[in-house]
């Protein structure tokens, strides 16, 4: 019996030191590039070969570069575009979302089940496939460098997805509260609104980071509807940054690299209560 428990801890200490092992792995490829771009933005000079991730003489010139009104580099109006964009995707898709996933969940209509069927299909093609079509569409719209055009294009885009994950997070909640609301009078707009929507609050946060993270990080559609630079928003104004043959500043791209992840952080912050659990239930629910 000694023998066996003892062969039993053993096997208990090897699982632990690998998962361990594991974790340490993963953590340190998330944060070293991290602490590299950290370093680089405070390291002096344009390039990255000189750049360590502990500066020697650290500066805050590439930060004051980002704001010094340079007529190539309008940080500050790529900033305030990125986040008035990722900022009314994410309102437009709480309610777009919230109101497709409502109607598949609770009523039972001719085609219901194809609407789900092309939802799944959508989310097995790219957004970026439609790119010639989006663009041709915005052209003939005179919408090229419209902002309302793109926020509609993400809008569309994080329809199909969002609507499957909380589809199956309304169907968790059980319907005879549905049916118990309608004996006491209430209307399907006032379930929905004071019964569905609060139950959903989990949920109704992973919907709300997925729709203002999405537009922050996307490169390729605002790169094709927005031309001119007081329109960039940050994936395109910082690329233009190291693209430039005549003044690339790696270092300076890494600095503004770091202040995209501010807005992030804050959403997360304010939503990390909802956003943890609604996670845990989108993976059992439903």
């Amino acid at each position: 019996m000694k023998s066996s428990n003892s062969s039993i801890k053993k096997q208990r200490v090897i699982r632990m030191f690998f998962t361990y092992l594991v974790l340490i792995f993963m953590v340190v490829i998330v944060i070293y590039p991290l602490l590299w771009t950290v370093g680089a933005s405070f390291n002096p000079g344009n390039s990255l070969v000189s750049t360590s991730i502990i500066p020697k003489n650290p500066t805050l010139n590439h930060y004051r570069r980002l704001f010094a009104g340079e007529s190539s580099l309008l940080y500050g109006q790529w900033y305030l575009n990125s986040l008035k964009i990722s900022f009314f995707t994410m309102i437009l898709s709480l309610v777009c979302v919230s109101f497709t996933a409502y109607a598949f969940s609770r009523f039972r209509f001719k085609g219901r089940k194809n609407g789900l069927l092309m939802f799944m299909l959508l989310q097995m093609i790219p957004q970026f496939s439609a790119l010639i079509a989006i663009f041709v569409l915005a052209q003939m719209l005179g919408l090229i460098n419209s902002h309302w055009m793109l926020i509609l294009v993400y809008v569309g885009g994080q329809i199909p997805m969002n609507t499957y994950l909380l589809k199956g997070y309304f169907d968790s909640i059980p319907m005879e509260l549905d049916e118990s609301a309608k004996l006491d009078g209430a209307s399907n707009t006032t379930i929905f609104r004071k019964i569905i929507l609060p139950l959903s609050r989990p949920m109704l946060a992973v919907v709300a980071m997925n729709g203002f993270t999405g537009p922050l990080g996307d490169f390729a559609l605002s790169s094709v509807l927005l031309r001119n630079p007081e329109y960039y928003t940050l994936p395109i104004g910082l690329y233009k940054l190291v693209t430039d043959k005549m003044g690339a500043s790696y270092t300076t791209f890494a600095a503004g690299a770091i202040l995209i992840s501010i807005p992030v952080a804050l959403v997360f912050l304010l939503l990390q209560k909802q956003f943890v659990s609604g996670l845990t239930a989108g993976g059992t629910k439903g």
